[in-house]
This record gives structure tokens, C-alpha cells and sequence, in this order.
């Protein structure tokens, strides 16, 4: 066992919460729900699961529909963070009470989404741009729960605009009790790589918990990270998709120096099999068999004729036809061995 490596996959504490591992899955959008979750949580017990992200203004509209299914979860995946967006401090902190009401452990506040709908309404990372704006959104949230109180961002807006290291300070001084750096600008959006040496001298200045984000896709760039940000944990993100083990791999490789296999393709498509029959129970077939189309490209990449069958998947709405044609890669994949 390396003795520097099993040092670093520390115990993290935010505010009251202990959690049980420096790897957090990092939210995202219409990625991190309740099926997922479960997958993830079914290889790794301690790490921190985030939710999707919750608008506030959606939340508090009462529209049931559309965010019922977002604030889905089962009791084994605590510890729970829920992810909420917005630019009004009465409102974010509203909507965190009801959340706190639901059984969040944490109120995730997103100061890091790039996307143009999200930052045109002065969500997201445009809160980069409105320093005080965002403190008073974290006193606000923070004053109306008792939960612990987290926020994402990134380094800045744009090159020139990288403010990370007072924004990280002002969100420390407001209340955050952790904060997640995607370690990219806003300008970059998901593109270019992220600069994790960017937020390296953060802990000298800031007291409580700081993950880094930003491809971090296998358990060898997760330990480069670890070292490169010198940061307390870090947040995995895209790196899940189409391997809910990833957490746990990278887990076992800071815990002991031991790379772990990734799953083979029958493992693959026996945890995209449990994915899809998890999205029926939560959404219904119909609508299920389309949301689950993102999903199949990671799953079965790197396979031969992949093109081929990722085409027939992605334009498949029958439950029955789509394990079909999971099964015919099997079946061709043994045939192979």
C-alpha cells in the first residue's frame, strides 16, 4: 500500500456532515438523477452524491412535474447534496428550506453552469460577475436552513476575468461551509483543459473544504489532481457516464496504489440494463427510453461497430427492440472472445 496515497483519501467534514471519501460526483443537469445515483452509490458508499441542478424559481412555482422527479432519492444515497440555481437571495433561500424539507444533507449553491440560458438570467456563472450579489445569496441560504451550506463556481468569467481565489474568500467570509472549483473559465465553457494548477495555493487561503473539478476521467488523473490543485477532495463529473464505477475505481486507487479493471463490455451492458429499467420506474417507458438516448454512446464506446449501433439506439423508442440490440452486442462480443 503507498502510505502517501492512502493520506490523501481523507474523511472530509462540511460543516456537521462527515463524509466518507474525497470523491464527490459533481451535479449535472439532466445527468445526475435518482437511476444514476443508485448505480453510482452501488459501488462506492461514502462518496458525496449532488443532485441535478434545481432552479428556484421552478421549485417555487409548486409545478410538480417538472421538479418531483429531480428531488427524487432513496435513503441509501446520503450522504445527499441538492443543487440549487438562481440569482435572488430571497428566493434561493426559500427554495433551500423546502429542499432542507425534503432531506437534503447540503444546499449546493451552482455559481459554475456556462450555459447562455442559465448566465443570460444571471444565474450560474454569471454570479462570478456579481461577487456581492452571490455573498448575499449564500447569507441568505445559509440563515434559513441548518444544514450545511456549499457552493460551485469556476475560475472566473473569462482569462481575464479569473477571480476565483477572492471569490473563494468572500464565499468563505459569507458562510459556505465547502466550495467546488471547476477549474475552467465560463468563456471556456466545457472546452480546452482545465487548469487544475490554476487553484493550487487555494488552501492557503481558504479554511473549509475545496474539491477540484474538470476531467477528471480516470483514477490516474484523479490522483494528478489531487496533487496538482492541492485540494481537500475532488468532484467527478462527465467521467461517470458510461462508468458508474468510476468513483469507486478511483476510490480503491487512492485508498491503495491499485488500478482496478474497468468493466468489460457485458458489465457495461448489464449496468446500462439496470440504468434503463431504474428511468422507467422514475419517468414511465415512453418518455424514459428517450431520456436514456445520452446515455448509450458511453456505454458501449470502444466496441467494434459502435457507430453502427449507437445509430439504431439513439432513434429507438421500444423498450423491448433496444434489449434487443443490447443483447445482439453480447452475443456478437462472445462471439469474438
Amino acid at each position: 500500500m503507498n502510505p502517501k496515497l492512502q493520506q490523501k483519501n481523507k474523511k472530509i467534514k462540511i460543516g456537521n456532515i462527515q463524509i466518507n471519501s474525497c470523491v464527490a460526483l459533481a451535479p449535472m443537469a439532466g445527468i445526475t438523477d435518482m437511476p444514476l445515483r443508485r448505480l453510482i452509490r452501488k459501488f462506492s458508499s461514502g462518496c458525496l452524491l449532488t443532485t441535478e441542478m434545481i432552479s428556484s424559481e421552478m421549485l417555487m412555482q409548486n409545478r410538480p412535474d417538472e421538479h418531483e422527479k429531480i428531488t427524487a432519492y432513496k435513503e441509501n444515497e446520503y450522504p445527499l447534496a441538492f443543487q440549487i440555481s438562481g440569482h435572488k437571495p430571497f428566493m434561493m433561500a426559500k427554495a433551500a428550506k423546502i429542499l432542507e424539507s425534503k432531506g437534503a444533507s447540503i444546499i449546493d449553491i451552482n455559481m459554475g453552469c456556462p450555459v447562455k440560458k442559465v448566465v443570460s438570467g444571471g444565474d450560474g456563472s454569471a454570479l462570478m460577475r456579481t461577487p456581492q450579489l452571490a455573498a448575499d445569496i449564500v447569507k441568505a441560504v445559509k440563515d434559513s436552513v441548518s444544514i450545511p451550506v456549499t457552493v460551485k463556481f469556476r475560475l472566473g468569467y473569462t482569462a481575464s476575468e479569473q477571480n476565483f481565489m477572492e471569490f473563494a474568500q468572500l464565499m468563505e467570509s459569507s458562510g459556505a461551509n465547502a466550495m467546488t472549483i471547476h477549474c475552467r473559465t465560463r468563456s471556456q465553457m466545457y472546452s480546452g483543459t482545465a487548469d487544475w494548477s490554476a487553484i493550487s495555493k487555494i488552501k492557503q487561503e481558504i479554511n473549509v473544504p475545496v474539491f477540484a473539478n474538470g476531467d477528471i476521467t480516470t483514477p490516474e488523473s484523479a490522483k494528478d489532481c489531487l496533487t496538482t490543485a492541492k485540494t481537500d477532495g475532488i468532484a467527478i463529473a462527465r467521467g461517470v457516464l458510461g462508468q458508474p464505477d468510476l468513483i469507486y475505481r478511483i476510490e480503491h486507487y487512492i485508498d491503495t496504489g491499485e488500478i482496478l479493471p474497468e468493466p468489460d463490455i457485458f458489465q457495461k451492458i448489464t449496468l446500462l440494463k439496470e440504468h434503463i429499467a431504474d428511468e422507467i420506474k422514475l419517468r414511465g417507458e415512453k418518455v424514459a427510453m428517450q431520456f436514456v438516448r445520452k446515455f448509450y454512446p458511453y456505454y458501449i464506446r470502444g466496441i467494434r461497430d459502435a457507430a453502427i449501433y449507437r445509430a439504431q439506439l439513439v432513434t429507438e423508442n421500444d423498450f423491448d427492440r433496444v434489449m434487443a440490440v443490447l443483447d445482439l452486442i453480447i452475443k456478437k462480443e462472445m462471439s469474438a472472445v
